[in-house]
């Protein structure tokens, strides 16, 4: 089991205990004993005597005095940027809208209704888990905010430019499709700049896809539509020059049923392109991911419970398509051309394009 830790030391601590006009020391250890029994009712694998506060003075003595060692020789140093300041929070903060480091969404779990909570437990007992739309309404919300700055500011730049051919067939006018959507960024962004083409949106999730439409309508894009529907009702003849599946396979609960319903509806000379999760082929391999528990407990609650929702769910989970499992999942569903792995430097996904021949 892993240890457990609060960065419960500085500013936003501060501040938020001078808004709710508290001592930050009450104010703070208060809030984590809240997080620390809502922890324990999901049953996350962490060892509750290996437990660290940040603002516990034998805790920052110590990171104190590797700073000024860091000092010393010349490995800290002071240094004029731009940043974001927030006047509310009074501290630097990233930008949801344009920065890659904004990572809030990951965290935006808490805001689960109780009901949603008690529904959880209940699926430690049964082994069946709750959908996505069960998850409730906040869960597309969060899902959203997790993965949506990569969207708008690196799959065109980044991404695209690494794939034969895609942006110049795209620019030409194309037929892409995005299997299990979730609230359309992905779709909204690329059809913003690929007016040409035109782009629909699978998933589904009630919540995910009134957020979609809701954006598309708010943002006058035209050439971009989402339909609540899973990928078994995809057409079953060659229809798509492009299909994403961007970090939703290992959600469902029947991927290679999903992957045979692409291999049936794309484009002899089309492309399949899937953003997975980073993970090894053995425990051995993933332990060396330093957000290996985190990703564990976020799979428990979210993704391995979507692809349990069904009694006979695949429960791949966060990692449960590394680089040979997914190549083997597609060459069974009849994908027999090239399947290129391309590594972006994202920390946490990699890219794959797959060929149907």
């Amino acid at each position: 089991l892993n240890p457990m830790g609060w960065d419960s030391f500085g500013l936003p601590a501060e501040n938020a205990a001078i808004r709710n006009d508290e001592h930050p020391a009450t104010y703070t250890y208060a809030n984590i004993e809240t997080q620390y029994e809502s922890f324990k009712r999901y049953a996350v694998s962490f060892d509750w005597s290996r437990r660290l506060h940040t603002s516990d003075p034998e805790y920052y003595r110590w990171t104190q005095w590797l700073f000024l060692k860091f000092r010393e020789r010349g490995l800290a140093y002071r240094k004029s940027s731009p940043v974001n300041w927030c006047p509310n929070c009074a501290t630097v903060l990233s930008d949801e809208s344009d920065s890659l480091l904004f990572a809030a969404g990951a965290f935006q779990g808490g805001a689960a209704p109780p009901e949603v909570v008690d529904r959880i437990a209940e699926a430690f007992r049964t082994g069946i888990g709750l959908t996505y739309d069960e998850m409730g309404p906040a869960a597309a919300h969060s899902v959203e905010r997790m993965l949506a700055p990569w969207s708008r500011i690196a799959l065109v730049p980044e991404l695209l430019p690494r794939l034969a051919d895609a942006s110049e067939r795209l620019g030409g006018g194309a037929r892409v499709i995005d299997v299990g959507c979730g609230a359309g960024t992905a779709v909204l962004t690329l059809a913003e700049a690929f007016p040409g083409s035109t782009f629909e949106g699978w998933d589904p999730s009630a919540h995910a896809i009134e957020r979609a439409r809701a954006a598309a309508a708010e943002r006058g894009i035209p050439n971009a539509t989402f339909v609540q529907q899973p990928a078994a009702g995809l057409p079953d003849e060659p229809t798509f020059d492009l299909v994403l599946t961007f970090d939703c396979l290992h959600d469902m609960t029947h991927p290679e049923q999903a992957a045979e319903a692409i291999r049936g509806c794309i484009a002899a000379d089309g492309t399949w392109l899937i953003k997975e999760v980073k993970a090894g082929d053995t425990w051995a391999e993933n332990q060396r991911n330093p957000v290996l528990a985190m990703m564990y407990a976020t799979s428990v609650l979210t993704c391995m419970s979507s692809a349990l929702s069904a009694p006979d769910g695949a429960g791949l989970g966060t990692l449960g398509l590394p680089p040979a499992r997914l190549e083997q999942l597609c060459r069974d569903a009849g994908f027999s051309g090239a399947f290129d792995v391309h590594d972006i430097g994202d920390p946490a996904n990699l890219y794959y394009e797959v060929r149907p021949n």
